[in-house]
């Protein structure tokens, strides 16, 4: 849903069709480029029965000497997404006029008590038991739209107790470190995202928890070694988490490749029957994930699923 009013001048009107799965990441490189104008998202409405789209994001740039270049910034920033089939071409076109549509992105519920809702919402339609997760929905990396984040809230709601020391691997825009921290364990949260690591720290704050909850760029053990997802350049001096830090509880929505390569990294992390959720992959790689994780003592404990996005949870037995 968005709401409407009309400027009349010369416009620059961007168009990327997404798939649900893409939206947050879209989000999270328009903050990388810079842009700080208004952001709708809206339902993919043409009519194609084969077409992988779900949503089309629409934005506008005002007419003015730097106008291209910020295209172009947009348009290479986007290039990672497009080569994995998560995104269409960036359609260009000049307007006249624009109508802004601003996004209406109202609390949305996951789980049984997590109430995720938008920082400038003073009206919460809250239970005694909820939840409550702010989050900006300019810094919307991680922040419900995607099945895996879904997922990963889904598990922690299950497994999460008062006390634990957690790790939340790959951090993005903080989500699950707050979420962690309001089931009452006290956090590490991750990332070698400069961006991710700022957005974290800016949700936490927001959210109250920053006495629960530190964060730092940096990653587990290879982890280091995998650079980062979208290809750009991370920092040569970025923390490793040792070995001698033990946690209670891991939880990592990433790559299913980087779970594989790390399932070593999570063993020596975790402490005896610590729990591991991991999330971010489709269930094709379900099979070789529970293979590897196997072979160093991990059991399934949990599994949730939506469409073809799957999470699991395991326990480590050492």
């Amino acid at each position: 849903m968005c709401t409407t009013h009309y400027n009349y001048t010369q416009w620059t009107k961007l168009t990327i069709n997404t798939t649900d799965e893409a939206v947050d990441w879209v989000y999270t490189l328009l903050i990388d480029a810079d842009y700080g104008g208004d952001i709708c998202i809206v339902p993919y409405t043409k009519c194609d029965n084969f077409s992988p789209w779900t949503f089309t994001i629409e934005l506008h740039l005002g007419e003015d000497t730097r106008t291209y270049q910020h295209i172009d910034k947009i348009s290479k920033l986007l290039i990672p997404l497009q080569h994995n089939g998560m995104i269409d071409e960036l359609e260009v076109l000049e307007v006249e006029s624009r109508l802004i549509k601003k996004a209406s992105i109202f609390q949305r519920r996951i789980c049984d008590r997590f109430l995720i809702v938008p920082a400038h919402q003073t009206h919460i339609n809250s239970l005694p038991n909820d939840i409550i997760i702010k989050m900006k929905p300019s810094l919307a990396f991680g922040s419900g739209f995607h099945p895996a984040t879904i997922l990963s809230l889904q598990l922690l709601e299950k497994y999460v107790t008062p006390g634990m020391h957690a790790l939340d691997m790959g951090c993005g825009s903080g989500i699950l470190s707050i979420a962690l921290a309001k089931l009452g364990a006290s956090v590490l949260a991750v990332d070698n995202d400069a961006i991710a690591v700022k957005t974290t720290k800016e949700s936490v704050l927001l959210n109250n928890v920053d006495a629960q909850v530190i964060i730092t760029e940096g990653s587990l053990g290879q982890g280091i070694t995998l650079g980062h997802w979208m290809g750009r350049k991370i920092r040569n001096d970025i923390q490793v988490i040792n070995n001698q830090q033990k946690f209670k509880l891991i939880v990592a929505n990433i790559f299913a490749r980087t779970h594989i390569t790390l399932v070593k990294d999570y063993q020596q992390a975790l402490v005896k029957n610590g729990i591991l959720i991991l999330s971010g992959f489709i269930d094709d790689y379900t099979p070789s994930i529970i293979s590897a994780m196997e072979k160093q003592k991990f059991s399934l404990i949990g599994k949730e699923k939506i469409c073809e996005w799957e999470s699991l949870a395991f326990i480590l037995k050492v």
